[in-house]
């Protein structure tokens, strides 16, 4: 498997991830985690609470259209797994997410830019985990 790596979409998606975690750390003095803001929305609080967090998921995930009205298009997605290795993955990252106590973004984006030391030590077991489990795949397994 190979991987393209295009930098200058990767830049224009993280510059719009820290504007949009910025955006919200002044507007609502809210951390933006979104495992974190998704779980606020499945345990049903407030409707104040309820609007910003759908809001947020949608703009999140509204991501492709915006790129088929600019590119006459939509962006084409390859998953290199079968569905039950999906769900597998999603329940390990969850289980992570609930250890961790919060995910990527929140710690790698909100929590190191505040130098929460929290945040660095999990940014950092992140990314070991990320390469361990980069280099198992491709180089012991062979996928």
């Amino acid at each position: 498997m190979e991987t393209m790596f295009t930098p200058v979409p990767a830049l224009a998606g993280g510059v719009l991830i820290g504007l949009a975690a910025t955006a919200l750390m002044l507007i609502s003095g809210r951390i933006f985690g979104a495992t974190g803001i998704l779980a606020g929305v499945l345990r049903r609080p407030a409707a104040a609470e309820t609007a910003w967090r759908v809001a947020l998921i949608l703009g999140m995930a509204s991501g492709p259209l915006a790129v088929a009205a600019v590119t006459g298009q939509m962006p084409e997605v390859t998953v290199p797994v079968s569905l039950p290795m999906l769900l597998i993955g999603g329940v390990i990252v969850g289980i992570g997410v609930t250890y961790g106590s919060g995910c990527t973004s929140g710690h790698g984006i909100c929590g190191m830019a505040r130098l929460s030391p929290r945040s660095i030590a999990a940014t950092a077991t992140f990314m070991v985990s990320t390469f361990a489990t980069v280099f198992v795949v491709r180089h012991l397994i062979g996928a």
